[in-house]
């Protein structure tokens, strides 16, 4: 029997809210960090955000886009939206690969540790003038993980600027828990369903524009968003999931999981294999 590997992008809120989480940041104890610098292990600590961090060259970020291009027009072909391909590290094997690359993991292991599990990888491809936006919200109220540990990469494939609708953090948001959330339907225009009011209460409001091949490292409780692509311009982003090995994940959420540093004990993390078309 094929294993599932279909989860839904927004999850049942429902179930996640019965969920026992222990909900705080974990700053890096990392005093030697092999990667990144200690500046910035220190500004993760202080705002829960770093950036640009520079991964992949022009052309290496080119052949990463035509892979991307391919993959999309496949997507719509079949009737699906340019925000719907998720897990996509469990369904191609270009997307793992990305995934598990060693300068990306590295830079992981710098914030999480030695025992890291790479678990989603999603793509927020805004096309030229959607007119959609990710309103304020926290990963953290999406995901059914304990303790708050995750990290999220997130890869430009794409130039991503204010134009075209980059991200903007709220630097600092991430020392304040689990912050209370409105629910949001399509018809609003939101990619997701939650929007945090008054985020300028929490932190420092800061823009994060990318050029492609660069990356950004958020926490999974800073408040973050982006306001509509409303350019000619397409902006593709691929977000990937980290977090500790000590990390529970419920909700058959750990088959997702793939052990990119260290190891994992496979009772929590029984590790998901990489599949076998790109």
């Amino acid at each position: 029997m094929q294993e599932k590997t279909d989860f839904a992008i927004i999850p049942d809120q429902d179930s996640i809210r019965t969920l026992d989480r222990e909900i705080r940041f974990f700053p890096s104890a990392c005093s030697s960090p092999k990667a990144l610098s200690s500046e910035q292990v220190a500004t993760w600590n202080t705002d829960g955000y770093i950036g640009p961090v520079d991964f992949f060259d022009t052309e290496e970020i080119e052949e990463i886009r035509c892979y991307f291009d391919a993959l999309l027009k496949e997507t719509l072909a079949e009737g699906r939206d340019s925000y719907s391909i998720s897990s996509a590290h469990l369904k191609h094997a270009r997307v793992w690969d990305i995934l598990t690359h060693p300068r990306i993991v590295a830079c992981v292991s710098d914030l999480l540790g030695e025992d890291v599990i790479g678990w989603g990888s999603h793509f927020f491809c805004k096309l030229p003038g959607d007119g959609k936006s990710v309103d304020w919200h926290q990963d953290c109220s999406y995901w059914p993980l304990t303790p708050t540990k995750a990290i999220t990469v997130w890869l430009a494939i794409d130039d991503a600027d204010e134009e075209n609708g980059c991200m903007e953090v709220y630097n600092g948001s991430h020392t304040h828990g689990l912050i209370d959330f409105e629910s949001s339907d399509e018809e609003s225009g939101n990619v997701l369903n939650q929007s945090i009011s008054e985020p300028e209460q929490y932190g420092h409001r800061s823009l994060t524009p990318l050029r492609a091949g660069q990356a950004s490292f958020h926490s999974d409780l800073l408040i973050h968003g982006s306001s509509p692509n409303q350019s000619e311009r397409r902006r593709c982003g691929l977000t990937l999931r980290y977090c500790p090995a000590d990390v529970v994940a419920h909700l058959g959420w750990n088959r997702k999981g793939v052990v990119v540093a260290g190891q994992a004990n496979p009772m929590n993390w029984p590790g998901a294999t990489r599949p076998s078309v790109d």
